[in-house]
């Protein structure tokens, strides 16, 4: 699979995977899904993926391009804080 063949896909999963897991009463929105981040390395590949739904949710897809496998993870963030650390003291506070 090349690089191109590997984004498709993921992206592909992506969308399916949102469209599933929207409330079943609701119509199916118009959406996008993007790439966050991007990486390949020899036969392997690794993507960071979102959507333009508000639901929170970002995805990581791995391509095992030995075992020609593809894996699939589906993350919420369920809060972003700021932690200040503090040199010389070792300790941390909130920002």
């Amino acid at each position: 699979m090349n690089n191109q063949e590997f984004v498709n896909k993921a992206k592909e999963l992506v969308k399916d995977y949102s469209i599933e897991h929207l409330d079943k009463t609701d119509e199916i929105p118009e959406f996008e899904v993007y790439i966050v981040w991007l990486c390949k390395t020899l036969q392997n590949g690794k993507v960071l993926l979102s959507t333009s739904l508000t639901d929170g949710m970002y995805y990581e897809i791995t391509y095992n391009g030995d075992k020609n496998e593809i894996y699939f993870d589906a993350y919420k963030k369920f809060e972003n804080k700021c932690i200040k650390i503090e040199e010389g003291e070792g300790g941390a506070v909130e920002c």
